[in-house]
């Protein structure tokens, strides 16, 4: 077999739980890849595992296989996924039991060595992300289904790809390669037309999951199955190669995929080519994720409508300040949204919210004194006093932070269907990074008329989380448009059109071979999207906000 097909059958814990049965009958597919595990996942995961030793991973990942096991059998299937979370050897034997009493002869195999949680003590869960190659031996040693936990969502494709073609470590742009196709796929259908910013251009309704057809070269063509919604162009690839990364270089415990040398190509209707990719020596270390319950945390959202909306919320927050002294949380933030209009023909568009968040390390703090405060003004307090929902006695949340070990301080092991264990050698060949040297942006456009325009129209643009911080990819839909853009939208001009990050470190990434910047927002979600630091606490539309705010744009590109 020259090309190896790989799809996708879920992007996030709670994806489309059809979706495996729509990938192995609607057509050719080899491997198929589940991917269930993010930041806040595997607190989630931590959670279930305190209230039971045997949980911490994906149920609803048995309830798919239940109905599909036997199909993906009967086509010759194999099955990757990192639904083992917290506890990849509790899944792979309820596959097991559920393979003998459905009567489907398949062999299951898993990854472990991730968790380093006894290591760092008061950490719910602390994961290593490790490569793809422990998935390869699980595969060549015949396994149907490969259950692993805390990998990299890009191993989920390397695995396979290592596993069939026969790679071994070092052969890196083959391995980069296969990253690539690995970081588009791991989202299913935001490659295909799901959360793109132009959506209109096909029916998104109801998008395909899709697929990669790799080459025993690395190289690769993202498509999907014929007749199933949504589209695949160079757009919506662009958008997902952008969706959390920072710079030219994508950092991985099997190797370095060099963003800034992939090359993007519309081979034909929903099928796009990627090539040109190259790789480098990974890092010296294993980045790993580190989960914590951060403290209680509790809200209330007061709606203020009509008029006078600045001094009902002055009045609220006077109103409170004893209740907040009297026991101080260790954290006090308040906000005015601002969505009244004037003269609205509607309550809803007349009204505003001000929203008060509350945090401390003990739950009595934010808890019912304060609950009891806010609700005892329902009659003592502005005209029209209502909340959005009642506050409660405050609920634990979580803060994420990155560590880093060295490569052999974890125990990479293959547990294969037989039960053998098999080490998994920790990469020989490092190489220490450094930041790449900025590329030669293209010539500007000549002067001509502007016009002020949302950025949205000649720019799309994908946001994301990585910890604390959030990136914002932004790329042109023509060379023209690259002309303008990478001149116009520095880090300065980023930081005036979104004011958020104006205190902020921004660093702006140019990727040229793509048409692309690429913004790293230091900071801006605070501890992470468990702690809930801003009001879209894992920063999926921050791009959205950018594409809509207005700049003197060339007519010529409008």
């Amino acid at each position: 077999m020259t090309v190896l097909r790989i799809g996708n059958f879920s992007g996030f814990y709670g994806d489309r739980a059809a979706a495996l049965r729509e990938m192995l009958t609607g057509g050719e597919v080899d491997v198929l890849t589940g991917d269930y595990l993010a930041e806040l996942t595997m607190l989630i995961l931590g959670r279930d595992r305190l209230k039971d030793p045997a949980a911490g991973y994906a149920r609803t990942f048995l309830r798919q296989l239940e109905d599909c096991l036997g199909l993906a059998h009967q086509r010759g299937v194999r099955i990757v996924t990192n639904a083992g979370g917290l506890n990849p050897a509790g899944l792979a034997d309820a596959v097991r039991q559920l393979a003998d009493r459905l009567g489907i002869p398949v062999r299951i195999a898993h990854v472990e060595g991730d968790d380093l949680t006894a290591a760092h003590p008061g950490a719910l869960a602390a994961h290593a992300y490790l490569g793809g190659f422990g998935i390869a031996e699980c595969l060549r040693a015949g396994a149907d289904v490969v259950i692993t936990g805390r990998v990299t969502d890009a191993a989920l494709v390397t695995g396979p790809a290592a596993a069939h073609f026969g790679w071994q470590p070092g052969e890196y742009d083959r391995l980069a390669g296969a990253v690539v196709a690995g970081h588009v796929l791991e989202c299913g259908t935001q490659a295909t037309g799901g959360n793109y910013s132009f959506f209109g251009e096909g029916d998104v309704r109801r998008p395909g999951f899709p697929l990669a057809e790799i080459h025993a070269d690395g190289t690769s063509v993202i498509t999907k199955h014929a007749g199933t919604g949504g589209f695949v162009d160079v757009g919506t690839v662009t958008a997902q190669l952008l969706y959390e990364t920072g710079g030219g270089r994508y950092l991985g415990p099997d190797v370095t995929a060099r963003l800034d040398t992939v090359r993007l190509s519309q081979e034909g209707p929903d099928r796009v080519r990627i090539e040109g990719v190259r790789g480098e020596a990974p890092p010296p270390t294993l980045k790993v994720g580190l989960n914590r319950i951060g403290g209680f945390r509790n809200e209330v959202a007061f709606v203020l409508t009509g008029l006078d909306i600045e001094a009902k919320a002055d009045l609220v927050r006077e109103q409170l300040a004893d209740a907040l002294a009297k026991s101080p949380p260790a954290e006090v933030r308040w906000d005015l949204v601002r969505t009244d209009r004037a003269d609205a023909d509607t309550e809803e568009t007349a009204g505003a919210l001000l929203r008060l968040v509350v945090r401390d390390p003990d739950q009595q703090v934010v808890g019912r004194a304060l609950s009891g405060a806010a609700i005892e003004l329902a009659l003592a307090s502005y005209p029209g006093f209502h909340v959005l929902a009642p506050p409660g006695k405050g609920a634990p949340y979580g803060v994420f932070e990155d560590v880093y070990v060295p490569h052999g301080a974890v125990d990479h092991m293959a547990v294969l269907h037989d039960g053998r264990r098999m080490p998994v050698a920790p990469a020989h060949d490092t190489l220490v990074t450094e930041d790449l040297p900025q590329p030669s942006l293209p010539e500007p456009l000549p002067p001509g008329p502007v016009r002020r325009a949302p950025l949205g129209l000649v720019a799309g643009a994908r946001s994301g989380d990585k910890g604390g911080s959030a990136n914002v990819g932004v790329w042109a839909r023509s060379d023209e448009a690259w002309r303008w853009l990478a001149h116009t939208l520095t880090a300065d001009r980023f930081r005036e059109l979104i004011p958020e990050s104006r205190d902020l470190p921004v660093t702006r990434h140019v990727l040229p071979n793509l048409r692309a910047l690429n913004f790293v927002v230091t900071g801006i979600l605070g501890a992470g999207v468990a702690a809930q630091h801003r009001f879209d606490p894992q920063a999926k539309a921050l791009g959205e906000w950018l594409r809509s705010r207005h700049l003197d744009i060339p007519e010529a590109l409008l």
